[in-house]
């Protein structure tokens, strides 16, 4: 999901990049919210002098691969120096072949700036100009048009950085026409030749390698992965919180989140989540209150189904925060020396979007479960069924029945997205690339998923919130915790308790939204104390 730009500047901040310090929050800042970057200066002397030693080897006899030879199956083909600079803008034209939807604005914003930061470096051989016309897309509110399919991750995302190339490489005096590819100037599509005018920028005339070095790697993967890290930690909290209104609202048992039982099996994320549950519910009044010896495992177990994914989300945010700041095109340079190698490769971005993706489906499989056991009579301790507020008249009211089968319906969606995608492979360039990731398309996954957890979990909070105020009329001396009671009045603000039957599609779709902006979280910590 796309989250909508705030377009906030601020001349005091600006992200630099070195290669090696670049995170996770610096990326969504200036992907969502326009904040600058800038090459930092000593990156800028290790660039120039890779750029000059790339040139020394452009005019050298000794082959080296994409320099002054071809690729692929062409790597054995040998290219004159007077070539290279075409070498360079017949790759990018030949390599536009995306297909389908583009992008949302704040992925390619992203890719952009992770692009330059691998450039920054200093093993890619470009000049410190290119880097300086990737930052000054993002400044002047360029976005490049790049089809999302068409991409397998392996040696990088060349489909679509080729399509990003396109719109700030110079034609040359011999091509039969300029293929600029398209670009947004603000929120106007045009032409990428017409947007960088618009923006007063200038295409550049790509060097030796730097045709390569712009399509040699996973990053449009990786800044779908990074996105999605984000996202997923906003949406997991929101899932807890959900939890524990279904929690309240069901007359849960508290003792399965003592302190004692989550330290006998010390999982980190296990523990975290007990402990989360427990400060949503402090004081409350509801949980126990049925006299039940314990609850079914979707109530019982949520620290050990919710743990685990927090302990993957860790994982995958170490994984992607290396890849950010690593060097992953081919070949590299380290000193006078080039060395080819397989950096492009996107192995481990697309195992790290298919474990996330794995766990963030159970999230929403356990929030979908909350929400059969809310509306379902037999399962909600004596709330009305489908939660009608007028039980003589059920039946001519469905109340929240149908709430349940969306979330059914995208939890069923979710669990064939997450099916691994890296298992799957066929060889490209006549076998050459003989295994290859499918990594872009595992985070593209990654995305369709997340979006429809985000829909998951606004609907647990929607019919959850319905649940407690039910609850709070039979049990009008009762009180929920602190952190859901908060949580509780946020939802109401957006919105209403039914006393019938109405639409809920909107509410579905405006709460996703509003909930991913972390605003529920910020609220809920604020009412518990916390910073």
């Amino acid at each position: 999901m796309q989250k909508k730009s705030t377009k906030r500047k601020s001349e005091e901040k600006m992200v630099s990049i070195d290669g090696h310090s670049l995170t996770l929050d610096q990326i969504e800042a200036v992907a969502r919210n326009h904040m600058n970057a800038e090459l930092a200066l000593n990156a800028r002397t290790l660039v120039e002098d890779a750029a000059s030693t790339i040139l020394n080897i452009a005019d050298s006899e000794h082959p080296v691969y994409g320099v002054n030879t071809g690729f692929g199956i062409f790597a054995s083909q040998r290219i004159a120096p007077e070539e290279t600079v075409r070498l360079s803008r017949n790759l990018i034209l030949s390599h536009l072949v995306g297909v389908g939807a583009p992008f949302a604005k704040d992925v390619v914003r992203a890719a952009i700036l992770i692009r330059a930061n691998t450039f920054a470096h200093g093993h890619s051989g470009v000049r410190p100009q290119l880097i300086d016309i990737l930052l000054d897309l993002l400044k002047n509110d360029v976005t490049p048009y790049i089809p999302s399919r068409g991409s397998l991750g392996a040696s990088g995302d060349l489909a679509p950085l080729a399509h990003l190339a396109s719109v700030i490489s110079a034609p040359l005096e011999d091509d039969l026409e300029d293929y600029s590819g398209q670009a947004w100037y603000r929120d106007q599509l045009m032409s990428g030749a017409e947007a960088m005018s618009a923006a007063n920028l200038t295409r550049i005339t790509l060097g030796p390698k730097e045709g390569l070095a712009l399509t040699n790697g996973a990053t449009f993967s990786t800044a779908l992965l990074v996105l999605a890290c984000i996202d997923a930690e906003r949406a997991v909290r929101c899932a807890e919180i959900a939890a524990a209104l279904s929690l309240e609202a069901l007359l849960g048992v508290s003792a399965a989140f003592d302190p004692r039982l989550h330290q006998s099996r010390p999982h980190p994320g296990q523990i975290m989540v007990a402990s989360r549950i427990r400060d949503l519910t402090m004081q409350s009044d509801l949980l126990d209150a049925d006299n039940r010896v314990h609850d079914a495992y979707s109530l019982r177990c949520i620290p050990q189904i919710l743990g685990p994914v927090w302990d993957t989300l860790s994982f995958v945010k170490m994984i992607v925060t290396t890849e950010i700041n690593a060097a992953t095109d081919n070949p590299l340079l380290f000193g006078e020396q080039a060395i080819s190698g397989g950096n492009f490769h996107g192995e481990p971005i697309g195992l790290a979007a298919d474990y996330l993706k794995i766990t963030l489906a159970k999230v929403g499989s356990l929030s979908e479960r909350h929400i059969f056991r809310l509306t379902a009579e037999h399962t909600s301790a004596g709330l009305p069924p489908m939660l009608v507020t007028q039980t003589e008249k059920a039946g001519i009211y469905s109340g929240l029945m149908m709430l349940q089968y969306t979330a059914a319906s995208l939890t069923l969606e979710n669990q064939a997205l997450a099916t691994p995608d890296t298992l799957h492979s066929i060889p490209t360039s006549a076998g050459q690339e003989d295994i290859n990731p499918n990594a872009t398309t595992a985070v593209r996954h990654l995305t369709e998923l997340m979006d429809n957890l985000w829909k998951i979990v606004a609907i647990e909070l929607i019919v959850a919130a319905q649940a407690l105020d039910l609850r709070l009329r039979a049990m009008p001396q009762a009180k929920p915790g602190v952190g859901t009671n908060a949580a509780h009045k946020y939802i109401r603000k957006y919105v209403s308790f039914r006393e019938v039957d109405s639409p809920y599609s909107e509410d579905i779709e405006a709460l996703s939204k509003i909930i991913s902006t972390g605003d529920l979280i910020r609220v809920v910590a604020q009412a518990l104390g916390e910073s």
